[in-house]
C-alpha cells in the first residue's frame, strides 16, 4: 500500500486523535493540528508508535494567517501532496437562543464554518497532487435535525454540511472525495463541561468514528460515500 498522507485538524484528542491512529497503524503520514501544542505532540509520539509517521503542527483555525502557515508546513512534511484532509476541529456549547451573545455565535461561525473553509482552500493544491484525494468533514447528527439549547451548533453544522454539499460539486471534476460525517453523541472531552444528564456509556467512541472514515476512505470508486452515518454502539 502506498503510505497515505494525511491532515486532521483538531488532531490533539478525541475524533482527530482516534482518525490519526487509525491511519498510522496502516503507516501513513499524518500532520495532526490543534492549537494545543502539548496535546499534539503526545498524538505524534503514538503515531510513530503505532506505525506511522507524525507531525504536529500548531494551528488555530479561525485565523487564516495560522491556517494558511500550518497547512503549508504539513504539506512540506507530505512530501508536497495531501491524499486526505479532515476537518474535525470545531466547538460546541449549549445555551438557550434567549442566553445567546453575538460573542459565542461568531466562535461558533469562526471555528466550525471559518475553519474548514480556510483548512480546505489552503490544502487543496496539495489534494490536486494526489491520485485518490478525500476531504472529510466531521459535522454531528446536529447537521440533520435541531437540537434544545444548540441554535449556533445547528447552524453552524448545517452551515458545514452545506460547504461539504456545493465543495463535492466544484472538485468532482478534479476527483476529490468529499464526505460528510454524522457521528451521534460521542464520548470525548468535548462532553465534561456541558450540563446535562449525558450518559457517556451510551454513546459512540471516537474510534468508531475513525474507522467509519478509514472505510469510506477505501471505498471502491463509485460508492456512494457523500453523507456517513456512524452505526450506534452495540
Amino acid at each position: 500500500m502506498t503510505q497515505l498522507r494525511v491532515l486532521i485538524t483538531g488532531g490533539g484528542r478525541g475524533i482527530g486523535r482516534a482518525i490519526a491512529l487509525r491511519f498510522a497503524r496502516e503507516g501513513a503520514k499524518v500532520a495532526v493540528a490543534a492549537r494545543t501544542s502539548a496535546e499534539i505532540d503526545a498524538v505524534v509520539k503514538e503515531i510513530d508508535k503505532a506505525g506511522g509517521q507524525g507531525s504536529a503542527q500548531q494551528m488555530d483555525v479561525t485565523e487564516h494567517g495560522s491556517v494558511e502557515a500550518a497547512v503549508y508546513r504539513a504539506i512540506e512534511f507530505a512530501g508536497g501532496a495531501l491524499d486526505i484532509v479532515v476537518n474535525n476541529a470545531g466547538i460546541f456549547e449549549v445555551r438557550p437562543f434567549d442566553k445567546m451573545d453575538t460573542a459565542l455565535w461568531l466562535r461558533h461561525v469562526h471555528a466550525n464554518l471559518d475553519g474548514p473553509f480556510f483548512v480546505t482552500l489552503e490544502a487543496l493544491d496539495a489534494l490536486y497532487q494526489s491520485p485518490k484525494a478525500h476531504v472529510f468533514n466531521i459535522a454531528s447528527q446536529a447537521a440533520k435535525r435541531g437540537y434544545a439549547g444548540n441554535t449556533a451548533y445547528c447552524a453552524t453544522k448545517y452551515g458545514l454540511r452545506g460547504f461539504s454539499d456545493g465543495l463535492r460539486i466544484d472538485l468532482a471534476p478534479k476527483n476529490v472525495r468529499v464526505s460528510t460525517v454524522y457521528p451521534s453523541a460521542t464520548d470525548t472531552t468535548i462532553f465534561d463541561k456541558v450540563p446535562g444528564p449525558w450518559d457517556r456509556t451510551k454513546m459512540n467512541k471516537p474510534e468508531d468514528v475513525a474507522e467509519v472514515v478509514w472505510k469510506a476512505y477505501h471505498a471502491p470508486a463509485g460508492t456512494n460515500v457523500d453523507d456517513l452515518d456512524v452505526p450506534p454502539p452495540k
